[in-house]
């Protein structure tokens, strides 16, 4: 008998342990996931050099009559640079697009663009559409650039500084809601 009351409590245990550890991991979850800023994903890129890469340009795009080159990583060297990975199959890429002309009238800041996996023709009525702020834009047709930068998917706006480094990834559409925080940052890395 007395071993019957002992076994008794060791019985609800193994039966209220697994259910401890779902609640356990459900409010992890949930704290993880339910709250923060899904653009202020930490890259493990931040303070180093970008990657070493050539795009070539957007076939056909001009600017005051000239073609408007692609770029490399040399080219993001000797001034802060923002770089936009963007599509114009990418909704919210047409969301943000007016802040990135707003960002380009900033003499200060050299704007360029990767376009993603884009066909060439529709990139070029996005940009002869809405704009067209950047004063490099280079292709990713295969998004293997995109891949070494460490895109998670598109919009995703990086800050480069004068050194070459990356000193700043935004993913998802800068928005009026982040879009003064993204230029404070800019202002710091100008500083800097």
């Amino acid at each position: 008998m007395a071993e019957a009351a002992a076994a008794r409590p060791r019985r609800r245990l193994i039966f209220l342990l697994p259910v401890l550890v779902f609640i356990g991991l459900a409010t992890i979850f949930l704290f993880r996931l339910g709250g923060g800023d899904p653009s202020q994903i930490p890259s493990a890129l931040i303070g180093r050099p970008v990657p070493a890469f050539k795009l070539e340009p957007l076939e056909g795009l001009l600017a005051n009559g000239k073609p408007v080159p692609g770029f490399s990583n040399e080219d993001l060297k000797g001034g802060v640079t923002v770089v936009n990975v963007w599509a114009s199959w990418c909704a919210p890429c047409r969301q943000e697009h007016p802040l990135l002309v707003e960002l380009a009238k900033d003499p200060s800041i050299r704007v360029v663009g990767i376009n993603q996996k884009d066909n060439p023709d529709n990139a070029r009525r996005f940009l002869g559409s809405l704009g067209n702020p950047f004063s490099a834009v280079g292709t990713d047709p295969n998004g293997r650039v995109s891949i070494d930068w460490g895109v998670y998917g598109v919009p995703e706006t990086f800050i480069v500084g004068p050194d070459g480094t990356i000193r700043h990834k935004h993913i998802g559409p800068l928005t009026p809601e982040n879009f003064e925080g993204f230029r404070e940052k800019l202002r710091v890395v100008s500083e800097r």
